[in-house]
């Protein structure tokens, strides 16, 4: 039926709006016929096999559990959405240990059922904190572990689209990296707005700090707007990520991946990233002084929310995570 690979795809967090867009995406795009949606609440689960059913996708072997043991078995690709939301009355903290549970025990899932599984995407927030915890109880390889950034860029991308009146892809070079929201380092110095450098354009300061907090609130407009948080640009950009792991076009959009070198240490952040049938590799930004300081401060904040889990008792001492992952070194 021509797709990609029938290596097993896994999709966690399936009942959800996010999860559900996935397996549609990934049966369109024509991945793999062998996707296994994988969620803990069973109606809404099988309210999502009848739509998937319904779509009659032609080759598709779908197969849904409850059971992590079945899910994980042989898996080779994953995308987690599989995330709590923040309900009324719940501190960040709160938000922060659950989220952080659940990737310690998604992970450790990987590590029993399936510790031959070749990538897998976190998409759950915080991306920067539940990516990182995934890769230490996984046991995994840094390069087989990544996390949704793509959308920050993205969202930039289409600011300036609307601000020249240009179709968006004639956006080039609009890249974010570091952490998500407000602590995002937005990279300007390489776009070109249908071939011209931004910096030959009429753009005032004033107007791009308000692109940029535009860029920074994106998903919160969407929330406004729909009255539920985004999910067809996350579901679409994190099937796109696993297509690539799994030898489809390769995915350029910044990526988050583990860092570890002579800048910075021990963190989950978006860099300029490929990801291909390899897994992900990055390079370092390359941008003004300015960029480079925002990124510096970016990478600052992701090490504190680090040690704050660390004090939390969430993760062991950066000292202690090469016994859980000996990759992390």
């Amino acid at each position: 039926m021509g797709f990609l690979t029938n290596d097993k795809l896994v999709i966690v967090g399936a009942a959800g709006m996010i999860g559900s867009n996935m397996a549609q995406t990934a049966a369109m795009l024509k991945l793999t016929p062998n996707i296994c949606l994988y969620d803990v609440y069973e109606p809404g689960l099988k309210g999502v096999v009848a739509e998937m059913a319904h779509c009659a996708f032609e080759g598709v072997n779908l197969t849904w559990t409850t059971d992590p043991a079945v899910a994980f078995k042989n898996a080779k690709y994953i995308i987690s959405s599989g995330g709590a939301p923040r309900k009324e009355g719940m501190t960040r903290e709160d938000l922060l240990k659950g989220n952080c549970q659940i990737a310690e025990d998604f992970g450790k899932n990987v590590k029993k059922y399936c510790p031959r599984v070749k990538h897998i995407v976190v998409i759950f927030n915080p991306a920067d904190l539940t990516g990182l915890v995934v890769l230490l109880h996984s046991g995994l390889k840094p390069s087989q572990v990544t996390t949704l950034a793509a959308l920050d860029s993205t969202r930039l991308q289409t600011e300036l689209a609307a601000e020249f009146k240009v179709p968006q892809y004639k956006v080039t070079g609009a890249r974010t990296y570091g952490g998500h929201g407000e602590a995002m380092a937005v990279f300007a110095s390489k776009v070109r707005i249908d071939g011209v450098p931004l910096s030959k354009k009429k753009l005032s300061e004033k107007r791009f700090e308000e692109i940029k907090h535009a860029t920074i609130q994106g998903g919160s407009t969407i929330i406004k707007l729909r009255g539920r948080s985004s999910f067809q640009s996350p579901a679409y950009n994190s099937v796109k990520m696993i297509e690539a792991a799994m030898g489809g076009k390769k995915f350029t959009w910044p990526a988050g991946t583990y860092v570890n070198d002579d800048k910075f240490q021990h963190v989950m952040m978006a860099m300029p990233t490929v990801i291909d049938e390899n897994g992900v590799s990055y390079k370092e930004p390359k941008g003004t002084v300015a960029e480079m300081k925002a990124l510096q401060a970016s990478y600052e904040h992701l090490c504190k929310m680090r040690d704050e889990i660390i004090t939390l008792g969430i993760i062991p001492a950066i000292d202690d995570w090469k016994k859980v992952n000996p990759n992390l070194k």
